[in-house]
């Protein structure tokens, strides 16, 4: 979404809405749509601001293949979004962490945790479908779509009036919580005035479908290097989800390349774990940039998901842990309606609890994900031994084994009730 100028103000004669929403969220991807999903059984007054027209899918549901912890699996099950996939999805039964160049290498199995799987793969594109399918039997949920923020109008302390763009022409919209879900380059947190620090990786991720001579058989792969991971994730479909790494000077040369020279790179940086390398589907390209929101709430607003922070996908921790925050939103919301009917979804206490809530989740998955990104990609011959015996450490280790597993699970800190609801 086209990031919005903080300084519009437009007047709100003629442009004003009726409803005035509890929570409207901006931005219908994967964390926006499943927050709306999780308040539809509050009773609240929810809208959606959705850049894409009804019929299609956001740019995100795409070919990109998402690793869902186990909590992440359990709440997106009690929500009733995964029984709507038409396609199956992988179980991911055992991880396999390497690094090229060192010695040592850690497997965690689920089985020895008493799981029959840590998670499950899902292709972005099946998983939008589900998503559309669920928002499609929400009776309460205002969709606008498709609608553009463009700014924040003149506001008071009980609410907050918002201006969109749709097929009427411009609106102004009246929330008593604003929650800005559009993504890295924010147009809301830019609006609210909150900056934001951004570190680039100086790595490009390339991601396709994977075809080779070994079927999945439950192993995802994380296989690390100086420019980054190559990462195997089994899908559903026989394939695997494939991300290659890659210095971002070379990206050009990289995309430039046929699918037998690209199937030879990355074959030659993975090594033959999961078999010959055959095939592969159209490839898309990603920079690899952190950029975190210097706080996450503001007077009647709250950031979620990539607008909040955008993360190295090292781990696979970005949208699981997006959702942790849409849900603690709305359990928080829960909570307070249920011990009175009228809370205010937006006040303070509300928002200041939801940053105390979500602190050690956040800085704990924050602090694995760049200090991943960045002790595996340094080559520095001394670091390499430490990484040897960490890797080593860690497959012997059962307490450094359970810290690993917790956090693949997305069980860091307070985390949701729906994640840990394990579904029969």
């Amino acid at each position: 979404m086209p990031v919005a100028d903080p300084s519009f103000s437009p007047s709100i004669d003629g442009l004003t809405d009726a409803t005035l929403h509890d929570v409207l969220i901006v931005g219908g991807g994967l964390v926006g749509a499943s927050l709306a999903i999780a308040l539809e059984r509050l009773g609240l007054e929810v809208g959606l601001i959705e850049a894409a027209p009804p019929g299609a899918l956001p740019a995100v549901f795409d070919e990109r293949n998402l690793s869902f912890a186990e909590a992440t699996v359990n709440a997106l099950s009690a929500l009733g979004v995964l029984q709507k996939l038409s396609a199956p999805s992988g179980a991911i039964e055992r991880i396999h962490i390497s690094r090229r160049g060192d010695f040592g290498r850690s497997l965690l199995d689920a089985g020895k945790y008493g799981r029959r799987e840590f998670g499950r793969v899902v292709v972005a594109r099946d998983f939008g479908e589900a998503l559309e399918a669920r928002l499609a039997e929400l009776p309460r949920l205002r969709r606008y779509r498709p609608a553009r923020f463009l700014g924040l109008a003149t506001d008071d302390a009980v609410q907050r009036a918002v201006c969109v763009s749709d097929g009427d022409g411009e609106r102004v919209l009246r929330a008593r919580l604003l929650v800005a879900a559009d993504g890295t380059r924010s147009g809301v947190r830019a609006a609210l005035g909150i900056g934001s620090d951004e570190h680039d990786y100086r790595q490009t991720l390339f991601v396709t479908r994977l075809r080779t001579s070994r079927g999945p058989d439950g192993t995802a792969y994380e296989r690390l290097g100086e420019h980054g991971p190559t990462a195997l994730l089994p899908r559903g479909d026989r394939h695997y989800g494939l991300i290659h790494a890659v210095a971002r000077e070379d990206a050009d040369a990289v995309a430039a390349l046929d699918d037998n020279a690209f199937l030879a790179r990355a074959q030659e940086v993975f090594g033959w774990r999961a078999g010959r390398f055959l095939g592969c589907g159209a490839r898309s390209a990603h920079p690899a940039i952190r950029v975190l929101a210097q706080r996450t709430t503001a007077a009647r607003a709250l950031l979620v998901g990539n607008a909040a922070q955008t993360i190295h996908p090292i781990g696979a921790q970005g949208f699981n842990l997006g959702l942790r925050d849409a849900l603690t939103l709305a359990e928080l919301i829960e909570h307070a309606r249920r011990a009175d009917p009228t809370a205010d979804c937006g006040d303070p206490a509300l928002l200041a609890a939801y940053v105390e809530r979500r602190r050690d989740d956040r800085e704990r998955t924050l602090a694995f994900s760049d200090g991943l990104a960045r002790l595996t990609a340094n080559d520095a011959p001394l670091l390499r031994p430490l990484r040897s015996l960490g890797l080593f450490a860690t497959d012997r280790l059962p307490s450094a084994q359970a810290y690993l597993v917790g956090g693949a699970m997305g069980y860091r800190g307070d985390v949701p009730a729906l994640c840990r609801q394990v579904q029969a």
